[in-house]
């Protein structure tokens, strides 16, 4: 993989990931006259939880689902400069021009997986899959290093009944500056496990899910794919590998081509369900930076808010008011079907 760091017109940041055997010039240069970036995100405590809320406004009037034509993702053309200043890309990533995450409060990331408008993460090859990967653990390292950053979150939201207003292909990556409440709670039951079994949580579940089979989805060499025994969403997978990490950078080479193979297999399953396009949120939970590495696994959560063909599941009362789940399927029926499917 060759890496070119360039700059947009703003002063913004972007990163080429490219596959080719030797370097490209990556010469563009961002035409557009642009407004100096000054967006501020602000993180406030709820006093009733100590739960941390960001503020950041400025999205406000962040781009919403704009033609094909229009898209600010695709590479640019004559005429048409977007917020890729090149004609072609395999892998990119930007600083968000409209972050949720800014200044003291953290930083966001845009990442782009190919330059194809019309594409989707489960058409990509397992090269460039390889290529995505890369490109988040080289991100991951470098917002690790940033002062203030807890946890880096790479993710990838698709489907417009996830609330996606872009439909290129591509996710982001958040630099938290504080750790998130659901990591939270995964080290202290993992801190829990292993002060009361003398061995790590997500190895015991791993082995446990292998041995049963009932909510296997897929195995690979590195890395095994299955529901959750408790799990919240119509459609819930964990894609976890057999050795802990702490995150994306401590991955080999094989584990990253193994964990390719696996996934675009997951994605083929889930959208074989209901014949077409299945909307997911795909989110990689890393380790925090500065702490309790030594607890944290690595593993990709990837859920559905589709339950049916034509049907959607909302959070209701229980859900939304009191973060108490209610799943219409079990997650052994949710795993048969998506075995079926593959």
């Amino acid at each position: 993989m060759n890496k070119a760091v360039r700059h947009l017109a703003d002063g913004r940041r972007i990163t080429y990931y490219d596959e080719g055997p030797r370097p490209l010039p990556r010469t563009a240069v961002d035409s557009r006259d642009l407004p100096e970036v000054t967006a501020v995100s602000e993180i406030r405590c709820d006093p009733l939880t100590g739960e941390q809320v960001v503020i950041a406004a400025h999205r406000q009037s962040r781009t919403y689902k704009p033609a094909a034509d229009l898209c600010p993702l695709c590479p640019s053309s004559l005429g048409r400069p977007t917020e890729v200043p090149e004609t072609d890309y395999d892998v990119v990533v930007f600083d968000n021009r409209f972050p949720s995450f800014s200044g003291e409060a953290g930083h966001a990331d845009v990442v782009c997986f190919t330059s194809d408008h019309d594409s989707s993460f489960r058409e990509l090859s397992p090269r460039r899959v390889c290529t995505v990967l890369e490109a988040l653990a080289d991100r991951t390292t470098e917002l690790s290093a940033r002062d203030g950053v807890a946890l880096v979150f790479p993710f990838e939201n698709r489907g417009e009944e996830i609330g996606v207003t872009l439909h290129h292909p591509h996710g982001q990556i958040y630099a938290y500056p504080f750790v998130p409440p659901r990591t939270e709670r995964l080290l202290q039951a993992a801190r829990t496990h292993r002060a009361e079994h003398g061995s790590e949580l997500l190895a015991d579940l791993l082995a446990s899910e292998r041995a049963d089979g009932r909510r296997i989805v897929a195995e690979g060499r590195y890395w095994s794919a299955f529901v959750p025994p408790a799990a919240k969403w119509p459609v819930h997978v964990l894609v976890v590998p057999h050795r802990q990490v702490p995150d994306l950078a401590a991955l080999t080479t094989p584990e990253r081509e193994d964990f390719a193979e696996l996934y675009l297999s997951v994605l083929r399953r889930c959208d074989a369900l209901y014949d077409r396009p299945l909307p997911y949120v795909a989110g990689w939970q890393q380790a925090p930076v500065h702490r309790d590495r030594d607890l944290a696994w690595l593993h990709l959560e990837l859920f559905s808010v589709r339950r049916a063909q034509d049907k959607l599941k909302y959070l209701a009362g229980s859900e939304s008011a009191m973060a108490v789940w209610i799943n219409d399927s079990t997650p052994e029926q949710i795993a048969d079907r998506l075995r079926t499917a593959g």
